[in-house]
């Protein structure tokens, strides 16, 4: 286990604070923005939102290889936060399509970057004996930064304007920056930071990437996620779209912030427990609970259409993403032990799932305008299932598996 100075640990929780707001960019805000200020056209706004998540998903992989193969990860980092930095503030001052689409796919790019980055650094710096409860520790103020941003943002938007949101992006940005390079770069052992293992097992030398697919554990669990975000994407939309028809947009609005501010808070708890049990209970108790809880929420919110109870039901959302957020990317470490491209496993995987999560909103969109809502929601519900199975027969438990490249992996979970 590696030691973390006091100045690495504030430096990190400062990084995942502030970069919590960076990671997602402007999301509905800039649509409305758009809409309300800018006079767009919906299928303008559909457009350019879009395209953050096609850029995202496009870069996942490469991004997830290069983190691998650099040092200067944290330059990746604060590159990354300097440019989304600039791209609120330019879009902020020129608002033509051009320049807000460019943006939107640089904001993409940057947040392909972001994740893997992050995961590398806390990885090298802690290795992998304490990895599962720092990267709890970073859910929980990554949380905690999504909670204090949508309330800053509801707060300037309504005491100055909605230019304010803008301007807060960029500030979160240069100070994501700031955290970055706060951090001791001599302290990271960018070999364990991706993956590598000393030892017996073929000393630090990263494996072929055909091995990533010998990885039965790795597929399978690539396999579960993606079905629990086609099942679980679409579910917050389609509750606000519901609202919005049966009670009007004023509430949908408010009911949608309120869904923010609830769930990260949720989030937050949930990832301090998890830093607290990953290590004891392991990864799979832990994750079947994420995946039993998503067909439940869905289910729950065919039952009424009144907001506060719909509210109640959306707190679910915090379990199943809090604990997602934590043991996700555990899983992928621990499956990748010993390969030397954990980071690359990571932004291919989360490729994958985030093309999942695109094609929630496609299902429950087909399926509500076919039928109705709650079909949509007892869809998606049934998806999560699948997915809550197919993790229950098919993932091991990951906690204590021997490097990947040793072949002294169970079958089930390692080299096959």
């Amino acid at each position: 286990m590696l030691s973390v100075s006091p100045r690495n640990r504030l430096a990190l929780d400062n990084l995942n604070f502030f970069l919590a707001d960076v990671r997602d960019g402007l999301g509905p805000y800039l649509a409305i923005w758009l809409l309300v200020t800018q006079a767009w056209d919906a299928g303008s706004i559909g457009v350019v939102m879009s395209v953050t998540g096609f850029a995202t998903l496009v870069f996942q992989t490469p991004a997830g290889a290069l983190i691998d193969a650099v040092r200067w990860k944290r330059a990746a980092i604060a590159g990354g936060a300097g440019i989304v930095a600039i791209a609120a503030v330019v879009m902020v001052a020129t608002p033509s399509f051009a320049v807000v689409f460019g943006s939107q796919i640089v904001l993409g790019a940057a947040a392909a970057v972001f994740t893997p980055a992050l995961a590398a650094i806390t990885l090298g710096l802690t290795g992998p004996a304490a990895y599962g409860v720092r990267v709890a520790r970073n859910e929980a103020f990554n949380h905690a930064g999504n909670a204090a941003a949508a309330l800053l943002a509801g707060l300037l938007a309504h005491l100055f304007s909605a230019e304010a949101i803008f301007w807060l992006l960029a500030l979160m940005g240069l100070l994501s920056a700031a955290s970055a390079l706060a951090i001791d770069g001599k302290a990271i052992d960018h070999d364990i930071a991706r993956g590598l293992t000393t030892g017996d097992h073929g000393g630090l030398q990263p494996s072929s990437l055909g091995v990533l697919l010998q990885v039965r554990g790795l597929l399978m669990l690539t396999v579960a996620v993606s079905l629990f975000h086609l099942g679980n994407a679409a579910m917050l939309p389609m509750v606000g779209q519901k609202l919005a028809l049966l009670r009007g947009a004023d509430v949908a609005f408010t009911y949608m912030s309120a869904c923010i501010v609830v769930a990260q808070l949720v989030m937050v708890g949930v990832a301090a427990l998890a830093a607290r049990y990953v290590d004891t209970l392991g990864r799979r108790p832990l994750f079947l609970i994420a995946f039993a809880v998503l067909p439940v929420r869905g289910l729950l919110y065919t039952v009424t259409d009144d907001p506060i109870a719909l509210l109640a039901i959306q707190s679910l959302d915090g379990i199943g993403a809090g604990l997602f957020g934590v043991l996700f990317p555990v899983m992928i470490a621990d499956l990748t032990r010993g390969t030397g491209h954990t980071n690359l496993a990571l932004g291919a995987s989360s490729m994958i799932w985030g093309g999942a999560a695109s094609l929630s909103f496609v299902l429950a969109g087909t399926m509500a305008s076919l039928v109705d809502y709650d079909a949509a929601f007892i869809c998606l519900a049934f998806i999560a299932a699948a997915g809550g199975a197919v993790f229950a027969f098919a993932v091991p438990e990951t906690r204590g598996l021997l490097p990947a490249k040793s072949g002294a992996v169970p079958a089930v979970g390692g080299v096959s």
